[in-house]
């Protein structure tokens, strides 16, 4: 497909590779204060490079700003995934 990335990655190589990135690289920048806790940071795989915005499309579209053929992996600051999936209902009483 035109336009799509010719790199040999999956999506648990990219989830490693962004992960490994936040760990040793971007974690320390954007979690020195709690300004960014809960926003969302993309992180090119490739290059290291990253954005945070206050919502996903933003920190995407931040990144192709600078790297049009980013290979993104997203992530919340301070929190395990991006999205919650599902949800829980909780029982009242009657």
């Amino acid at each position: 497909m035109e336009g799509m990335s010719e790199r040999p990655y999956d999506r648990d190589d990219i989830a490693r590779r962004g992960k490994s990135l936040y760990e040793r690289h971007v974690r320390k920048e954007v979690e020195a204060d709690s300004a960014d806790e809960g926003r969302f940071v993309a992180i090119d795989v490739d290059s290291g490079d990253y954005e945070v915005a206050d919502d996903a499309l933003g920190a995407g579209a931040g990144l192709r700003r600078r790297r049009p053929a980013a290979v993104v992996y997203l992530m919340r600051v301070g929190r395990p995934a991006a999205f919650r999936l599902g949800g829980r209902f909780q029982a009242t009483e009657a």
